[in-house]
Parts: structure tokens; C-alpha cells; sequence
């Protein structure tokens, strides 16, 4: 099983610059390229202080420019905010910057907030259709010339420019549902999955889903491969679990915030995130993720993850978005560099 970071600037009031936060989030990805790590995940989100990258190509090639080894990946493209072409020349890019370590993640995309700026309001729900136009092009725009005439968009012969260095850019799918499995599985593609704030029982299930998608495309001749991206912090003292709880919890509670989108965001942030609300939502208490993400010393995460690869989990991604500080990431990313990743060598 393979390890990697997923990570964004991350922010919840302006005490710290951004040119602060772009440091740090570099000397993260140093500290994965020096432990060994397979790579460096970035996203794309718009007008959200709390994840920023308004697009993961300048922020991973400036992580290319400082690094050998380490593979780059858009984790992901938000599909309906870019155009086909645009999308496969600028990941192309990112190719050539990098010497052929570009990997390539899509979604359809989660915030009504972001459609609500970035498409012109249309719902989010229907992002799904341009995520499902946009696959199939992405591997024939990279290889030649392309005529399409859909149902989003038309062009005439058209092609990537650059090309990449890979003659074919890893594909992942963000999916959780069995449907974006078996689009992703059908179309080639690797599947990025979370079970967000829930336990080993919904990595399990995610797992199943993606297996049902292979048994389903018997036409796919080479498996591909699912990454399971889960909130991890690693401790050393016996009481050390709870402001790592506490810090996830608030992500995911202003994570909540933002996806519910009932209250105005001001300069980019959100204030007034809710309390934890035991009844309404379980798992954001601090005891229950303690068991549900991956919170513990080094032997504790070592013995869950060793179940999470005999599921047949091909990467581990550490979602480092939490809310914590600079200093906490970075020394928890130290543990899990040290202690942890040895027993997977």
C-alpha cells in the first residue's frame, strides 16, 4: 500500500498570510518527498478561505520545481468549472513541468456555494454530466486531434498542446456512490474514495463497491487502483487523541457550514460554525472520530492500516485539512513518516 498527502492552504481568519500558509503547505510537501511518499494530492475550491486553491496546477508545480520523486496530483478538477480543452492542456502542463509525475483527479463536484459563483447557479446535483462528458476526452485530447459535438460542449479538431510526457496521465474519480464506481472502473479511470467522518465499516464498503465496478467491466484489461483519503493524525501521549478530535470535528462541522450554505460568507470565511450536536450528527463527536478516522499512536494506525491493505487498498492518502496548526500537521506527518510508514515498507 501506497501513502500520500492531500492538502489545501487552510485558513479560518486572517491572522495568518497566505503567503505564510503557500511556506508551510511547500514544507509539507518536502517533508513527503524526503519520507518517501508516493504523492502530493491538491484540490480545487473558489472563494473558500478554509481550502484555498482556486487551481492545483501553479500550487503542484510549484511543488515540481522542489522536488524529484514525488508524484503530483490534481485531487481533483471540480469538471464543470473547465473546459475539456483547457483541462487536458493544463495537466498536460503540469506533465511537462514535473517530467512525467502528473497524476489527474476529477469531480463533479459538492458546494452549491461554488456552482452558485462558478456556473451561474445551476444546481450542483446535476454537476455529474460534465464530469461524465468530460473522461471520455481527456486520453484522445492528449494523444491527437478531436471533434466533439455534445451535450455541454462543441469544438472543432482539436488538440492537447503541450502533450504530456506520460503517454497516459493517471485518471482518478472521486466516487463514493456504486454509480461513479462503475463510471470510473468503466472508463479506465482509478477511483479516489473518502468515508469522511464514518469508521473502518465504510472503507470496507467502499471497497465492495469498487470491486462490484471491476466485476462489472470484464472489457477493462488493466485493474485500476482505489485510494482511500481519510483524516490521520498520529500521537505520542495517551491523552494527546483529543485536540486532534476536537480540530477534525471543527473541519468537519465547518465543512458542513459550507455545504448546507444557509448563512452569507463574508471576505471568504464563514463564521458562526455550529456547536457539536450530538443528536443531529454522532460522528463529529471528539470520542466517536477518535474511532472513526485514523487518531492514535504509531502501533495503533499500523494495525488499522494493515486491515485497511488486506481489503486491497492501493493508497492512503492523509486528508491534512483539520483545522489544527502548522506545527501539529507537521509533527504528526513526522510520526507517520517515521513510526508508521516503515511497516508497509
Amino acid at each position: 500500500m501506497k501513502f500520500s498527502i492531500f492538502l489545501h492552504m487552510e485558513r479560518y481568519d486572517a491572522s495568518v498570510s497566505h503567503h505564510a500558509l503557500f511556506e508551510q503547505l511547500l514544507e509539507l510537501c518536502d517533508m513527503a518527498e524526503a519520507g518517501g511518499m508516493d504523492k502530493v494530492w491538491i484540490g480545487e475550491h473558489h472563494a473558500m478561505e478554509y481550502t484555498i486553491s482556486p487551481n492545483p496546477i501553479p500550487l503542484l508545480s510549484a511543488v515540481a520545481g522542489r522536488t524529484k520523486n514525488i508524484r503530483l496530483g490534481a485531487g481533483t478538477f471540480i469538471a464543470p468549472f473547465w473546459h475539456p480543452i483547457r483541462m487536458a492542456g493544463e495537466a498536460a502542463l503540469l506533465d511537462v513541468i514535473s517530467n512525467g509525475r502528473a497524476e489527474v483527479g476529477l469531480a463533479r463536484g459538492a458546494y452549491q456555494f461554488e456552482f452558485d459563483r462558478m456556473l451561474n447557479g445551476e444546481s450542483a446535483t446535476d454537476g455529474g454530466k460534465y464530469l461524465r462528458e468530460m473522461v471520455p476526452l481527456l486520453q484522445p485530447l492528449w494523444e491527437g486531434d478531436v471533434t466533439h459535438d455534445g451535450d455541454i460542449w462543441k469544438f472543432p479538431a482539436s488538440t492537447s498542446v503541450p502533450k504530456p510526457i506520460q503517454a497516459r496521465p493517471p485518471l482518478w474519480i472521486a466516487a463514493r456512490d456504486p454509480e461513479s464506481h462503475k463510471f470510473a472502473v468503466a472508463n479506465g479511470c482509478n477511483v479516489m474514495a473518502t468515508p469522511l467522518a464514518k469508521g473502518d465499516a465504510e472503507v470496507a464498503d467502499l471497497v465492495n463497491k469498487f470491486e462490484d465496478a471491476i466485476a462489472d467491466a470484464p472489457h477493462i484489461t488493466e485493474r485500476p487502483k482505489i485510494m482511500i483519503l481519510q483524516h490521520a493524525h498520529v500521537h505520542k501521549g495517551n491523552d494527546d487523541w483529543q485536540a486532534a478530535a476536537e480540530g477534525i470535528s471543527f473541519f468537519f462541522r465547518s465543512f458542513g457550514a459550507w455545504f448546507v450554505n444557509k448563512t452569507e460568507a463574508v471576505n471568504g470565511f464563514r463564521s458562526g460554525i455550529p456547536p457539536v450536536n450530538p443528536e443531529k450528527f454522532p460522528e463529529y463527536v471528539p470520542e466517536t472520530l477518535r474511532k472513526n478516522v485514523m487518531i492514535g499512536k504509531p502501533d495503533e494506525l499500523i494495525e488499522r492500516l494493515k486491515g485497511y491493505e488486506a481489503l486491497g487498498v492501493d493508497e492512503y492518502s492523509i486528508w491534512v485539512d483539520n483545522s489544527l496548526s502548522f506545527e501539529e500537521k507537521r509533527d504528526s506527518l513526522r510520526l507517520f513518516i517515521d513510526e508508521v510508514m516503515p511497516a508497509f515498507a
